[in-house]
């Protein structure tokens, strides 16, 4: 196996490139998405011309929303009811843990190509097995960006339903007579929503770089020394 050279300009060529673009794509993806934590509060009044009284489900990644039980002030009784046996709907952890680990994962590859890229330029482009295994990789990385990430948009339009004004609707106290309950306001998902913008950012990164990964194969060029629309020779050949 070849000796560590460090040599960065690959970094000047599109595979090498894309590949930091991508590294710094996942880690919004994951970052925006793993890191969200936010509440929904609803105003309660049961005796007419009495203060209202705010409850609130405090919910994050990754989203198990059935397990988000509404809290009351603390010390105060708010209709009688005991609002922590009452949840909010949904259970959107496969989807939202899917979409993060795999950003993980990639991000950890993005580091393992750099380092190979960089380091081992002549193990990279005089092996065959390697790019072979890189084009298959960016391929797959691809497919599973479009599917992680259409899966988590789809969870996060439920999401923002399940934690939006149809609560009030779904909360049984809330549909005792006497008893008027107000949706008040929900944590803005706008974090949320850049992660799905990343998602997608991520795919069409690494669909374009399948192209400059795929010149790196024998398929391309057989004799895999060429250096054109690739990494080139190191200095002094």
């Amino acid at each position: 196996m070849s000796s560590f050279q460090l040599n960065l300009n690959p970094l000047k060529e599109p595979l090498g490139f894309i590949k930091v673009l991508e590294w710094i794509a996942s880690i919004f993806a994951f970052a925006t998405c793993g890191g969200f934590k936010g509440k929904t509060e609803i105003q309660v009044s049961c005796d007419k011309g009495a203060e209202n009284k705010t409850i609130t489900a405090t919910f994050g990644y990754p989203f198990r929303l059935n397990e988000a039980s509404f809290q009351a002030p603390q010390g105060v009784n708010v209709c009688r009811v005991d609002w922590k046996n009452y949840v909010l709907i949904g259970d959107y952890s496969s989807s939202a843990q899917f979409y993060v680990t795999f950003a993980v994962f990639v991000f950890l590859y993005c580091i393992a190509a750099l380092l190979l890229y960089v380091g081992y330029t002549n193990l990279y482009r005089d092996n065959r097995k390697l790019p072979m295994t890189d084009f298959v990789i960016t391929i797959v990385a691809t497919f599973l960006w479009l599917v992680s990430t259409s899966a988590w948009a789809k969870a996060l339009t439920d999401i923002k339903t399940a934690t939006g004004p149809s609560i009030v609707q779904e909360l049984k106290p809330c549909r005792v007579q006497g008893t008027l309950c107000q949706f008040v306001s929900v944590t803005s998902m706008g974090s949320l929503n850049v992660s799905v913008i990343f998602g997608f950012l991520n795919m069409i990164l690494w669909g374009g770089n399948a192209w400059f990964v795929y010149k790196e194969t024998s398929f391309h060029s057989p004799s895999n020394t060429t250096s054109q629309g690739g990494i080139p020779p190191p200095t002094g050949i």
